[in-house]
């Protein structure tokens, strides 16, 4: 069984997904972020692919990828740095990249090399949901790669239950129809578009994403959904802190007090 839906099958709340943009603060801090995540109970990895136009991230994340790809990173060498990383690391590890580059690596060679190291899932936000149908779909199903779609207060329920019945593994659920950044809490508006969805009883499991950085807005992501992605945040904190550890550390402070 694939490690994401092995995940939703025995958790169903308080999911807790982190997501570091690999080369970023270093080259080689890829596997070193991933196995500290890991042991400090993060229940899945998102790993950015760095790429020079990631419209969907704010200025944190831009600024991550940016540097991840001064340093030198690209899909390729990232595929080289996880090849083995199945040996130490247990916990669903998931992509999000955009399609450029996934494109110029070759979408079956992309998913067969995600198969080959170990990665469950894919998030493409740029990738759109009927050329998935219509020339991706069958190819990921392929390889058991699951293709994370996105859904955002502009979504409408029909285009949410179409994503609903053609995908697997998890549905991220934007939180607000913008950027990623932190945010301080989720307003009255934020919580009528998540009891919206959650009226319309998806099959698939939710994980809310785009602004998540403190107790406030954790809790509102476990209790609206499976659990909640947290990015910009942690990025911060990997320049901030001395080490990944402590990273780790002051990021589970942040949203449990």
């Amino acid at each position: 069984m694939n490690r994401i839906d092995e995940l939703f099958k025995r958790k169903s709340k308080g999911i807790l997904t982190v997501y570091f943009c690999a080369g970023h603060p270093s080259f080689d801090s890829v596997v070193d972020i991933i196995k500290a995540l890991e042991k400090k109970g993060i229940d899945m990895v998102e790993i950015g692919i760095p790429f020079s136009d990631p419209m969907a991230d704010g200025p944190v994340i831009q600024s991550a990828a940016t540097k991840a790809l001064k340093e030198g990173m690209s899909l390729r060498k990232l595929f080289s740095i996880l090849h083995d990383i199945r040996d130490e690391v247990k916990i669903p590890l998931v992509f999000m990249g955009y399609l450029n580059p996934i494109m110029q690596f070759g979408f079956e060679n992309f998913c067969k090399s995600c198969k080959d190291c170990g990665i469950d899932g894919v998030i493409i936000p740029d990738l759109p949901f009927n050329d998935y149908m219509e020339s991706y779909k069958s190819t990921a199903i392929k390889y058991d790669i699951r293709t994370i779609m996105l859904i955002t207060p502009e979504t409408s329920q029909e285009r949410i239950r179409l994503i609903d019945e053609n995908t697997d593994g998890f549905i991220y659920m934007v939180s607000s129809a913008s950027i990623t950044g932190a945010q301080n809490r989720f307003d009255e508006e934020r919580q009528k578009y998540f009891n919206w969805v959650n009226q319309m009883n998806l099959k698939n499991p939710r994980l809310i994403g785009f602004g998540i950085s403190n107790k406030q807005t954790w809790e509102s992501a476990s209790e609206n959904a499976a659990g909640g992605i947290i990015g910009s945040k942690f990025i911060s904190l990997l320049e901030e802190e001395p080490t990944i550890e402590e990273a780790v550390e002051k990021l589970l402070e942040a949203i449990s007090s």
